[in-house]
């Protein structure tokens, strides 16, 4: 029976087919961005890195996705969404292959490392180019919030999935059996390719305002900013808030990686509640509250006046306020972009937007990469609960400057 096109389903089935497949794209390309990270345990010794040294890849996966997106958004709005996904995905298969069968130095580990930076780079631009597009407004807010509960179920997913993995049988299988995972987004992508796609939109930004005209918008900039400053303090946490655990509160291997599972599983439920939150329009307001909370925990964690047994509902509280602030961020992004360029535009403001995102975890190794090498462990929470402060600021003033859609 051929598959529907989504013109052909009511509005309600329609949104719903595009925001799963969206949602399992976004889940895949999360799961992604800890190929790596998991496998520090393994990878150090094999390969005689330190935490810089093995920091040094997620910083080339992230500045290649962070280039690599800012250029995807302009191929999304010429090509269409779903020939640029189907690339990323087909990039992921191959770096979890590559990581698994080819890898026997840091040199090959950082060629690996690039190629699931160029897979990651095509996600938001396409991601929120279809939401936008095809998801009706009256659910984009939930949309949003399905779109970050997947990334962070993917997230989730990934350190349970390969330290399992490679603690029953090696890291080299892990990695294969990772790189597998993109199958499942890679082939329904193709069979579902007719409900995604929509016709291309008429490209009157490049005639009336210039096809770089956005960069001179200040409330543009804002997003990016705010998107650096979310993601260096969010990328601390995955890339090293297993270790930092372990060493200020003595915790083991595995409650560390766990306490690091309930931060992810639980922001993906401040997701969820932020995507009902969101509806009431006060983005900038609902941002900076939740993100205030989350940087205060941080640093309560930082402090070491709590039990070991109450790390793991700080780590929630601190995903849980990250999580809520999630689709009040896109949706404030949306009306940013929006506003101003229409929805030609969308794919060039979001890869740039959200290259924010990708240069934040890219510079997070760079930055408390050596203070995990000096033993500072507590400094590192200290500087996560910084970057979040100032990420309130800067959500503040996209709240302020951007007009209304």
């Amino acid at each position: 029976m051929p598959i529907p096109h989504t013109t052909d389903l009511p509005p309600a089935q329609r949104d719903t087919t595009v925001i799963a497949l969206i949602g399992l794209t976004h889940g895949t390309s999360h799961f992604f961005h800890l190929l790596i990270p998991p496998l520090f345990p393994w990878l150090m010794p094999a390969f005689g890195l330190d935490y810089s040294g093995i920091g040094l890849s997620m910083t080339v996966f992230f500045v290649v996705s962070g280039i690599g997106q800012a250029l995807a958004g302009f191929a999304v709005d010429r090509l269409g969404p779903v020939r640029v996904l189907l690339f990323g995905m087909s990039c992921f298969l191959l770096a979890g292959l590559g990581l698994g069968l080819l890898v026997h130095n840091l040199a090959d580990l950082l060629v690996v490392a690039g190629l699931a930076g160029l897979g990651n780079s095509v996600l938001h631009p396409s991601d929120f180019t279809v939401l936008n597009r095809k998801v009706s407004v009256a659910r984009l807010g939930h949309a949003f919030s399905i779109h970050g509960i997947s990334g962070n179920l993917g997230w989730a997913l990934a350190p349970m999935f390969l330290i399992g993995l490679a603690s029953i049988s090696n890291w080299q299988i892990a990695a294969i059996a990772a790189g597998l995972v993109a199958l499942p987004a890679i082939i329904l992508l193709w069979l579902f390719r007719a409900q995604l796609e929509s016709a291309p939109v008429k490209q009157t930004i490049a005639t009336t305002h210039g096809t770089f005209a956005f960069l001179g918008v200040g409330t543009i900039w804002l997003c990016f900013a705010f998107f650096f400053l979310t993601t260096t303090a969010f990328g601390t946490f995955q890339n090293y808030g297993t270790p930092v655990l372990q060493h200020i509160y003595g915790l083991s291997l595995t409650v560390a990686a766990s306490a690091l599972s309930t931060f992810l599983l639980v922001a993906a439920l401040g997701i969820f509640v932020g995507g009902f939150i969101a509806q009431r329009h006060m983005h900038d307001h609902i941002i900076a509250i939740a993100l205030s909370i989350a940087a205060a925990l941080a640093l309560i964690l930082s402090l070491a006046v709590i039990q070991p047994w109450a790390v793991l509902p700080v780590m929630g509280g601190i995903g849980f306020f990250s999580g809520i602030a999630g689709p009040s961020r896109d949706l404030l992004v949306r009306r940013a972009a929006t506003a101003r360029f229409g929805q030609a535009a969308y794919g060039r403001i979001y890869g740039f937007v959200y290259s924010g995102l990708d240069i934040g975890l890219a510079v997070a190794p760079l930055f408390f990469g050596p203070l995990m090498d000096k033993g500072q462990f507590a400094s590192v929470l200290v500087g996560i609960a910084i970057f979040q402060a100032l990420s309130v600021l800067t959500a503040l003033g996209v709240g302020h400057s951007a007009p209304s859609a």
